[in-house]
């Protein structure tokens, strides 16, 4: 195995940790998003596709003869967790939430591309095929965050004038 492999095997386990912690934080989102139906929705099938997406990349490693790292994939989920815990204190937790969403979701999609390019590096076919398809999940993702960003701010913002508890969550 040429280094090249060995760093695009570390890269994966890289990404299946980023998935555990993208998950973490998509549930903790999710469970706390009572007042945001479309928004809440669109997590609950982004949690599908991020189950999906570790899975293709678990594959992409045992295809190689490697296996995911357990100490990365723990720290991801810690991250997340810490993350998630400090937005239980925001008042304004769904836009926040909306805003870390959206750069993480830009931050998948530029792993995502440099795992391609060092899959063709090495001629794995196979891991730059299942990277490009989750890069797509990935930039529809982002799309659909940023092109719902004004309404969740109208809506936050409406229901802080009103006074209501609706707008945190």
């Amino acid at each position: 195995m040429t280094a090249a492999d060995n760093t695009l095997n570390d890269w994966l386990r890289d990404a299946h940790a980023m998935e555990q912690q993208a998950l973490t934080m998509l549930k903790a989102q999710q469970s706390r998003l009572e007042n945001y139906p479309e928004v809440r929705k669109r997590i609950t099938e982004h949690i599908g596709e991020t189950e999906r997406q570790a899975e293709l990349i678990r594959g992409c490693l045992k295809t190689r003869g490697e296996e995911i790292s357990a100490l990365k994939d723990t720290g991801g989920r810690l991250m997340a967790l810490a993350q998630a815990l400090g937005g239980i204190f925001l008042s304004d937790e769904v836009v926040k939430g909306s805003l870390v969403s959206y750069a993480f979701e830009h931050f998948e999609a530029a792993s995502y591309r440099m795992l391609i390019a060092a899959s063709k590096h090495v001629g794995d076919q196979n891991t730059q095929s299942v990277c490009e398809g989750i890069l797509a999940e990935e930039e529809a993702m982002a799309q659909w965050l940023a092109e719902h960003a004004d309404s969740v701010v109208d809506t936050y913002l409406t229901r802080e004038a009103e006074g209501s508890d609706a707008a945190k969550r």
